[in-house]
């Protein structure tokens, strides 16, 4: 987490050149869908290089000097992009917490951003990935109840790839959890993989709590999840990232969609 030494607030026209760091990068979109609907629920903003070069390129150039900064960037970067592709619905972005230092002040410049495009915070989720390495979870209490006070939607992501899950979701309600596409992967076949996301989906129904099932492939996948309940669905199926795009929903993603009404 960046100490009070090395922050120091951004404006939004920072965060967009990317001060402070020396590396480039843009954004991917990856649209999750709704069960009965021809319209997008939503888009994930993914990072990738300048060419499209794969978030594994970029997010090797991050520590702990620039860690802030590129966290920041990417908020105001995904919400100018976003803006500029005409995005309707909700804009996910995966957001880093332990670069943040104060949640209410690092905010100045997500808020900045939205404005200064029109984009309504309240269409913004923030994604915290399983497998980032919490070591002050008092500090990520604060960060999900800033966000849920500035109406902002929560997500853990991944859900199910690490093993730090539940723990999360004891300690932090979001409004969503992204199942893994660990736990989803042939799930129609998979006895263990079925019971398991049957007790994620009580425990997210008892806390209503929303799902989004990520890394859906086959039709066989989304068919069980969705007679399961799952109303919200990612991955190849419906529609692979684009570079600084918006994917529209492949046409057999929309005939199930659509059928399942």
């Amino acid at each position: 987490m960046a100490t009070s030494s090395e922050f120091r607030s951004l404006s939004c026209k920072e965060c967009l050149s990317g001060a402070g760091l020396d590396f480039d990068f843009t954004m991917a979109f990856q649209p999750f869908v709704e069960v009965g609907s021809a319209r997008c629920f939503g888009y994930e903003a993914l990072v990738r290089g300048p060419a499209g070069e794969p978030a594994s390129e970029i997010l090797a150039k991050v520590n702990d000097s620039n860690r802030y900064r590129f966290d920041q960037a990417c908020r105001v970067r995904a919400i100018q992009l976003a803006s500029e592709l005409g995005l309707e619905g909700i804009l996910s972005i995966n957001f880093l917490p332990n670069a943040i230092y104060r949640p209410e002040t690092c905010i100045r410049a997500t808020l900045e951003a939205a404005a200064e495009v029109n984009f309504d915070p309240r269409r913004l989720m923030f994604e915290v990935t399983e497998g980032e390495q919490i070591t002050d979870h008092a500090h990520l209490r604060r960060i999900f109840a800033e966000y849920k006070s500035q109406g902002f939607r929560t997500a853990i992501d991944d859900f199910g790839a690490g093993f730090s899950g539940l723990n999360l979701l004891a300690e932090f309600q979001p409004d969503y959890i992204k199942l893994d596409m660990s736990l989803t992967r042939n799930i129609h076949q998979d006895p263990v993989r079925r019971a398991i996301v049957a007790g994620i989906l009580a425990t997210c129904n008892a806390l209503q709590l929303g799902v989004i099932a990520e890394g859906i492939e086959t039709d066989e996948e989304f068919v069980y999840l969705r007679d399961q309940g799952v109303r919200l669905f990612q991955g190849y199926l419906f529609a692979r990232p684009a570079h600084r795009a918006l994917p529209a929903i492949s046409a057999r993603g929309l005939e199930l969609l659509l059928a399942a009404r």
